[in-house]
């Protein structure tokens, strides 16, 4: 999965690599801090859209470029953040799909599926399948 934040202005994207298990412990440590929730709960949250998760994510790969950057200087607009799964996500949702779905809903979560694909980075760094970015 990725984190792509684009501020108006911006002519292009700032692409972050997202997997929940290879943050750091004293990030990890951060963001429950910072949210209220432990580690597990705070990715369900980011994956639903939480915006103070989010934020705590933003800052922590912001901070990561640049260190003195404070939490309460990380707004942005709604749409000027997002999650992309990578493509290797994306094909491992669509084996699960045609695993345990069935007729009209296997064709539509297909075709969402499929459509996604076309756009999906790869994330060439990840060997093996990709998992779901929700840590254990």
């Amino acid at each position: 999965m990725f984190l792509i934040y684009q501020p108006e202005g911006q002519d292009e994207p700032t692409k972050w690599r997202y997997n929940p298990k290879k943050l750091m412990s004293v990030e990890r440590e951060d963001i429950e801090r910072r949210t209220g929730r432990h580690f597990t709960e705070f990715t369900t949250a980011v994956l639903q859209g939480n915006s103070l998760c989010r934020r705590a994510l933003l800052f922590t790969f912001l901070r990561r470029d640049h260190p003195k950057t404070r939490f309460e200087d990380v707004d942005f607009a709604w749409d000027e953040l997002r999650l992309d799964y990578s493509r290797q996500e994306y094909e491992r949702m669509r084996e699960k799909v045609l695993e345990t779905t069935h007729g009209d809903e296997l064709a539509a979560a297909l075709a969402n599926i499929d459509k996604a694909l076309e756009e999906a980075f790869d994330d060439v760094a990840e060997e093996g399948k990709a998992g779901l970015p929700i840590a254990d």
